[in-house]
Parts: structure tokens; C-alpha cells; sequence
């Protein structure tokens, strides 16, 4: 993958992908790439891109997988920011003991979110 140019591949991107809020093209300045990782052994790599609509100013999330030849791409419109994006991949993931303390704090929620937050 000595050729891989990640920058090459948003621009293809660009000139691919249409916007799925109102169809309009993909413009590169709108486009970030929040982490990435390349493996030349295994010819493969991946992206996280984040890209606003210059449009409509929209905002999707992808992630971009590639594997020899072959490109792989899901995303999905989202309200976060790049820099929302940035954050939020930095952190670790949610576990389910999370899951089950939200959950038996929901049990005794009485709809007062102050009270909530400075427990």
C-alpha cells in the first residue's frame, strides 16, 4: 500500500458521495478525517471522516474501510461537530455496568435533571 494516499481517497469521496439530506456534493475543505490506521503488511486500512454539507450544512460521520481494491464506507447524519467527534473517539467505550447504573438511576428519577447531575 506504499501508493495509499488517504488524501486521494476523500477526494474520490468527494466526487462520489452526495450529501443525504439534500444531494449536493461533497466539497474536501468540509471534510476531516478524525482517526485513521493503515496496515501495509495486510494492505489495508481505515477512517474515520467527518463532513459537512456546504449546502445544507448537515453533518455525517463514515467510516471508511479498505481492504486491497475494494472500498467499504458506512455513515450516517449526525448532529456532532469534527471536534464532538474528535471527543467522543478519544473515549472509552460504554460498558454495561454504565448501562445498569443509568438504569437503577432511572428507576428513582423524578423528572428533576439538577438534582440529578450534582449527585
Amino acid at each position: 500500500m506504499k501508493d495509499f494516499s488517504l488524501k486521494k481517497v476523500i477526494q474520490w469521496l468527494g466526487m462520489v458521495l452526495r450529501c443525504p439530506v439534500c444531494g449536493h456534493k461533497y466539497d474536501v475543505k468540509n471534510t476531516r478525517v478524525l482517526d485513521s490506521e493503515r496496515d501495509e503488511f495486510y494492505n489495508e486500512a481505515w477512517a474515520l471522516i467527518h463532513s459537512d454539507c456546504g449546502k445544507c450544512k448537515s453533518s455525517v460521520m463514515f467510516n471508511l474501510e479498505i481492504h486491497g481494491p475494494e472500498v467499504f464506507s458506512v455513515g450516517m447524519v449526525t448532529d456532532l461537530t469534527a471536534s464532538d467527534g474528535q471527543k467522543f473517539n478519544r473515549l472509552s467505550p460504554i460498558q454495561a455496568n454504565d448501562v445498569l447504573a443509568i438504569h437503577q438511576e432511572l428507576k428513582t428519577f423524578e423528572g428533576d435533571f439538577v438534582s440529578s447531575f450534582d449527585k
